[in-house]
């Protein structure tokens, strides 16, 4: 038995080789772990009202959040580092995995509608920083109309699909905010042929 009883045998790496199938679980996602339950003392797995041979009193079993995984990509994974109970929670949004017997139960999570969106940098840092928007009276149009695109992608990246009723309308709030970044940059490089013009334009007659 552990000398930390409270440390899940599940998380706890080893030495060599072997590595602790919880962090081999993160390794494999790319992605952090929300870990909502582990190890539970006998009066906690009580007091929650867990099975009386519940895994987690033995260290062996995680209750991970699907905030920001796809079950349908989370359970392969899973298994493959040798997770063999899976317990799946839609309703609380969490899926419960241990170190088995093989076994499952459990509603499955229904299939998302929309995937996770690929982080991108920010819009509005890359057009600041750009040689043609520096020093134009216009960055700060282009670079507001960039942010407000910026923060429709990340209401769509991290609301899924709570906000899919509304997804249209985001999609046409978008094309709004790149007409004023397009429209920004426009007036910028107006503003800089007109600079040109008024520099080599002589101011007056030169005598001859």
């Amino acid at each position: 038995m552990s000398k930390y009883p409270h440390h899940s045998r599940g998380w706890r790496c080893t030495s060599g080789r072997r590595r602790c199938r919880g962090q081999a679980l993160r390794d494999r996602l790319g992605k952090p772990l929300i870990v909502r339950s582990a190890y539970r003392s006998p009066e906690h797995n009580r007091s929650v009202g867990g099975a009386t041979r519940s895994k987690h009193m033995e260290g062996a079993a995680f209750d991970i959040a699907m905030t920001n995984h796809d079950p349908a990509a989370f359970e392969t994974p899973a298994r493959a580092v040798g997770f063999l109970g899976f317990g799946f929670y839609p309703r609380s949004g969490f899926m419960h995995v241990d170190l088995g017997p093989t076994r499952q139960w459990g509603e499955r999570f229904p299939v998302r509608a929309t995937a996770f969106a690929e982080e991108t940098p920010p819009a509005r840092e890359v057009l600041a920083d750009s040689r043609t928007m520096k020093g134009g009276g216009a960055a700060g149009v282009a670079t507001l109309g960039a942010a407000g695109l910026e923060v429709a992608q990340n209401v769509l990246a991290e609301t899924q699909s709570a906000i899919m009723p509304l997804v249209p309308y985001l999609d046409t709030l978008r094309w709004v905010f790149i007409a004023v970044a397009l429209g920004g940059i426009a007036v910028t490089i107006y503003a800089r042929i007109d600079d040109w013009t008024v520099a080599t334009t002589p101011t007056g007659s030169e005598k001859r």
